[in-house]
């Protein structure tokens, strides 16, 4: 192969030549290489190694570019960042590093190429392309990454115990790789994660839901979400899907295991979205069934207010693990909260009132919540699957019909609290909310239909009742 087909873009001949000015060997090296031997489209990110100062190597780069792009110091690290027309490019220079038991931050001293190879954290990703002029697009691959690449292998360059014990972090990334990829981890760096799989705990939060969330935007989640599990990733991670997993049997009684459940859900849900929201939903939609797991003689198990439970799980799961408690977390909460409902609407003759109260409590999210529940269907009888999907086409084509004509989805009252007040010449007082109530219930119920004179005449009759005069 050639490896300067590479190398065309000019930010690389423009790097070449700093370089030479410096007089500096410079590699690039890691992602980059990989993707372009993958045939992954174009990368955005670039990582230089340089045999000196990546910092002095990136102000020379950013001088000799057209537009001199500003150059990020992060001293700490001995790194510097640019970012040149839509490629983000980073330098460092060439080091070896040393741990402590109790950080994956490293002490870093200056080292060679090899010392730079050496610490990085697979085979596959320790591949440089040189950019010295006499050496331009010559492969350095001293762990036989090429190799790896072509047999799908995701392994360490060295001892594997080391490599993750130093950085937990890389556990991770081996297994997020691996999905991402379609991969196998090699048997002997599998079992040094399962060994070294505690040392996952002195990592941030913060980084860990970054791979997660690499995790679950892959085209098979399942496989990362199950290497997690084997290795005993998990339970140090997300012990809410443990507890899902396993089968109990009373009086010759079982119920499925839910933690392969939820895996195929986030598997099917993943073929019709990318949204990673969503798609943490699918994770999370049976959080809440181990906590409210009971066997009863007549009933057999159940797992009541399952989704009751689970929603309140999720606020706690985003706090603990630093996610986002915004939106998204509202999002998330309310589609686990609401997981069941379509799915009973689908078992049922499906009436009018029914679907507007699903728009109405789901709102903006009825679609979302629609795409779960379908995803949610993993039974294994052709009959009953073809009979699901075919009741939730019909609930989907109601919700189409009944929100073009009631349009209850992000339901406004017709009638406002002001114009009860003025009305009945009100202060603001318990009668207001309860004709508000009713006035919602009637549009809701199909008594009437969703507009202000038929929702006033219906504020004049409920106030009435509560012995207001119309003023």
């Amino acid at each position: 192969m050639n490896y300067k087909e590479a190398l065309q873009h000019t930010i690389f001949k423009t790097i070449s030549k700093s370089a030479a000015e410096l007089n500096l060997d410079s590699y690039v090296i890691g992602g980059f290489v990989r993707d372009f031997l993958l045939q992954r489209g174009d990368a955005k990110d670039i990582d230089i190694v340089a045999i000196g100062s990546g910092i002095a190597l990136a102000k020379q780069v950013a001088k000799n570019l057209p537009n001199k792009p500003k150059v990020q110091v992060f001293k700490t690290y001995g790194t510097a960042m640019l970012r040149y027309q839509d490629i983000e490019v980073e330098f460092v220079g060439a080091r070896k590093e040393s741990y402590t038991q109790d950080s994956r931050n490293p002490v870093v001293e200056n080292g060679s190429l090899q010392d730079d190879q050496n610490r990085r954290d697979f085979t596959i990703n320790a591949l440089a392309l040189n950019l010295s002029e006499t050496h331009f697009g010559a492969l350095l691959d001293p762990f036989n990454g090429v190799q790896d690449l072509e047999n799908k292998v995701i392994k360490t360059p060295l001892n594997p115990d080391i490599t993750y014990s130093d950085d937990p972090l890389r556990m991770l990334r081996a297994i997020r790789f691996a999905t991402q990829l379609d991969f196998e981890i090699e048997k002997e760096s599998l079992l040094a994660i399962t060994r070294n799989s505690k040392r996952i705990k002195i990592i941030t939060n913060e980084r860990i839901v970054v791979e997660i969330n690499k995790i679950l935007e892959s085209k098979v989640p399942s496989k990362g979400f199950l290497l997690l599990e084997k290795t005993g990733l998990l339970k140090y991670i997300l012990p809410e899907l443990t507890a899902l997993k396993g089968i109990d049997e009373v009086e010759g009684q079982t119920h499925k295991d839910n933690f392969y459940h939820t895996l195929e859900v986030v598997d099917n849900i993943a073929k019709h979205t990318d949204d990673v929201w969503l798609r943490w939903a699918a994770l999370l939609h049976d959080i809440g069934k181990a906590p409210t797991k009971r066997f009863h003689k007549k009933t057999g198990w159940t797992f009541h207010a399952h989704e009751f439970e689970g929603s309140k799980m999720v606020y706690h799961l985003f706090k603990r693990l630093k996610m986002p408690l915004n939106e998204k977390m509202k999002f998330v909460q309310k589609l686990v909260f609401m997981s069941s409902r379509p799915i009973v609407l689908a078992q049922d003759t499906v009436t009018d009132s029914a679907v507007r109260r699903l728009i109405f409590d789901a709102g903006e999210y009825v679609d979302d919540l629609m795409t779960l529940c379908e995803a949610d269907i993993t039974t294994k009888n052709p009959k009953k699957f073809n009979k699901y999907h075919n009741n939730f086409k019909i609930v989907r084509q109601k919700i189409i019909e009944v929100e073009a004509r009631d349009q209850v989805r992000n339901f406004q009252p017709p009638v406002t609290g002001e114009e009860i007040m003025q009305a009945f010449n009100l202060k603001p007082s318990r009668e207001i909310g309860l004709i508000k109530e009713a006035i919602k219930e009637a549009i809701l119920e199909g008594d009437i239909p969703n507009d202000h004179e038929a929702a006033f005449n219906l504020m004049l009759k409920e106030g009435e009742k509560l012995g207001l005069k119309h003023v």
